[in-house]
């Protein structure tokens, strides 16, 4: 199903000098690796099992494949190490930079991806843990985050950005392959994108890939949630069009190097946004 389509490089295929500095980060070598294929990245992921029975996550990128991959790299580490405890995250453990690689670890989430097309029980783990997180993450506790409004500035539609403000923690680029469900709940993973923003913009923009495969009615839990509740529908809806709008509007532009497949899916995600909008407006919402 159409969710994620890295072109992923494995963890034998790393330079020896990652692999070192993987076990300096660590303190222990790893000695057995489990390639993770979600996500669009052309970078490793790799759950990892330490020598000293420890296990961790450990992503890695080249910029030679990707040239803004290290960036992103880079600034998730620092949204990472400014996540107050208690947020449903995973436990950044360290990044590094080596011949050009970058690479950061985290504590291993005992999870897995959502089944798409998306079940009622994953869905209840990701929406409990969006509202918690627009909760303890109003007001924003990571200093330095740019605002929803300036990160998506030039590419969401004005009536749509004139909507997305807040001083929330937002992740801003949730989809199932950014979720990982536990027997606790669901954690919430990737956040290079992080801003301030709406409280309810993650739980909106999770529920447009929750309609995209179906099997539930999204715009009832709209209504229903403690989170979009009480947000006036048309708000809703001109913010969907907007993003809408950005999708397709990216899908046209040429493919990012490393990145064969993303262009796909903003291609599918914006009709599929096209479909959802055009519902809600016959519907008067």
């Amino acid at each position: 199903m159409l969710g994620s389509g890295g072109n992923r490089v494995s963890w034998a295929d790393l330079p020896p000098a990652v692999h070192d500095a993987v076990t300096g980060l660590l303190g222990s070598p790893v000695v057995q690796t489990v390639s993770q294929p979600g996500g669009f990245s052309p970078g490793s992921a790799d759950r990892v099992l330490l020598a000293d029975g420890r296990r961790a996550f450990v992503k890695t990128v080249d910029p030679a494949v990707n040239p803004f991959s290290g960036t992103m790299h880079r600034r998730e580490a620092r949204v990472a190490r400014a996540l107050p405890a208690g947020l449903p995250v995973p436990g950044f453990l360290g990044a590094f930079e080596e011949r050009g690689w970058t690479g950061l670890v985290f504590a291993e989430v005992d999870g897995r991806t959502p089944h798409l097309p998306w079940r009622a029980d994953d869905l209840d783990a990701a929406l409990t843990a969006l509202d918690h997180l627009a909760r303890a993450g109003t007001p924003n506790p990571v200093p330095g985050l740019p605002s929803v409004q300036e990160s998506l500035a030039g590419e969401l539609p004005a009536d749509a950005l004139a909507l997305v403000g807040g001083d929330t923690l937002v992740h801003l680029d949730l989809r199932a392959d950014n979720l990982l469900v536990t027997a606790g709940g669901a954690a919430l993973v990737d956040w290079p994108h992080a801003g301030v923003g709406a409280p309810w913009l993650d739980t909106l923009l999770l529920l447009a890939e929750v309609d995209r495969f179906g099997g539930h009615d999204v715009d009832e839990l709209l209504t229903r949630l403690p989170v979009t509740g009480d947000v006036d529908p048309a708000v809703l809806t001109t913010v969907l069009a907007g993003f809408a709008t950005f999708f397709l509007d990216r899908a046209a532009q040429p493919p990012p190097p490393g990145l064969p497949t993303l262009r796909t899916f903003q291609q599918v995600q914006g009709e599929a946004l096209v479909r959802w909008v055009e519902r809600r407006r016959c519907s008067g919402s």
